[in-house]
């Protein structure tokens, strides 16, 4: 009889032991009513709508992006509503491309928000090399968008170009993230009519031991924060770091804890309880949790999420703090392609969502989020077709 109970107690431990490595269900996915929302065509040529960015400010909501043509021309294009809550009844924003070669081309790829204006990058590749030809926008006091026509070839182009990544405002005035051949570099406007470039910066561009790269950045209480990551010499994989700065000349490196996996932090949401910094860790998607300041004590390890599958550049394309909701809405993309996510605003318990249209992986597609209270935008593009919708989030 013990030789029996022992042998039945060796059979219910290992079945224990085999329902305990049987992984955990996934979540239920979030479901939301997705609304399709129509973009009207601004003046010119026929096209398709392409929508690349979205943002709340003031009372009122803006997408920003262009219109491509059967003939592949593009031009930039803004819309706006008043409709806070149902973001219904869009209306084109007049577009003033001063007679620039490449801003009458743009399409606009990230916007920010200061006093109730909005201010944009966009690009056009071309040149010899078919690089993207950078022009930022800001609004006029009528309410047109408003290009500011290049006068130095190499503020965000030449031999030392890379990359210009995002935009944001602050109370001394606009700041923009990207990268030239030294690293991580940033340009200021007081007023995002010219933008003067800060590059090779002690801290923010390249070391000896550290190669250097920005992706997207927030304003603090008292200066600015911008994210990203860096390539330790010696070493193929990266490192997440975040970049703190009272004046954008002097700057403060941050690493975020890590692991030995391959990291980078890629986009950036400020939310009422703090910092949160998203990208990748591993084979996964991946967000920190920060204090409000961004200081070195005031980051915590990432909570992974999802997976980013092989054979394909993964990444976190955009990002909505939903504060009524008190929720925050991803969207990434990964070998799966295109992926909404959303998490509890300090990154914890991430579920998937469910979206209106199915977008694959490849160069030519983009989806992204925008959000304010409880609604939600989502900006689509299969290549082929481009979309808006809108949706409240789904209560619990």
């Amino acid at each position: 009889m013990r030789t029996q109970a022992r042998f039945a107690l060796a059979l219910l431990l290992l079945a224990l032991a085999a329902a305990c490595d049987q992984a955990q269900p996934e979540p239920v996915p979030v479901n939301p009513q997705w609304k399709s929302v129509d973009l009207p065509l601004p003046p010119g040529p026929t096209g398709r709508v392409l929508a690349r960015d979205a943002v709340r400010c003031g009372d009122r909501w803006y997408v920003g992006g262009g219109v491509g043509t059967p003939a592949g021309d593009t031009r930039p294009a803004l819309w706006s509503t008043a409709d806070a809550t149902g973001a219904t009844s869009w209306a084109s924003v007049p577009v003033d491309t001063a007679n620039d070669y490449y801003a009458i081309r743009s399409v606009l790829y990230a916007l920010g928000c200061r006093d109730g204006r909005i201010a944009a990058i966009g690009a056009k590749s071309g040149g010899a090399h078919g690089n993207p030809r950078v022009r930022t926008f800001y609004s006029r006091a009528d309410g047109a968008l408003v290009a500011v026509p290049s006068r130095d070839f190499e503020l965000y182009g030449g031999a030392k170009q890379v990359s210009v990544n995002r935009i944001a405002s602050g109370p001394a005035g606009w700041l923009i993230a990207g990268n030239r051949a030294g690293g991580a570099t940033v340009w200021t406007s007081p007023d995002a009519t010219a933008f003067t470039i800060h590059e090779d910066l002690p801290a923010l561009a390249n070391s000896p031991d550290l190669t250097t790269f920005a992706s997207d950045l927030t304003r603090l209480p008292a200066g600015w924060l911008v994210v990203g990551g860096g390539r330790p010499a010696g070493r193929i994989d990266r490192d997440p770091y975040v970049w703190t700065s009272a004046d954008a000349n002097v700057w403060n490196r941050v690493p975020l804890p890590g692991t030995p996996d391959d990291e980078t932090a890629q986009r950036l949401a400020r939310t009422p309880d703090g910092l949160i910094a998203l990208g990748t860790a591993g084979t996964a998607f991946a967000a920190w949790p920060g204090d409000a300041a961004g200081t070195a004590g005031g980051w915590s390890g990432a909570t992974r999420f999802g997976a980013t599958g092989t054979g394909a550049v993964a990444a976190v394309d955009g990002v909505a703090v939903l504060e009524t909701a008190s929720r925050l809405v991803v969207s990434t993309v990964g070998a799966d392609g295109h992926r909404l996510w959303t998490a509890d605003l300090g990154g914890k318990g991430w579920q998937s969502m469910t979206t209106p249209v199915q977008v694959g992986p490849g160069g030519n597609t983009a989806v992204t989020v925008g959000g304010a209270g409880d609604t939600m935008l989502l900006l689509t593009d299969d290549g082929t077709v481009g979309g808006l919708w809108a949706s409240q989030f789904p209560p619990a």
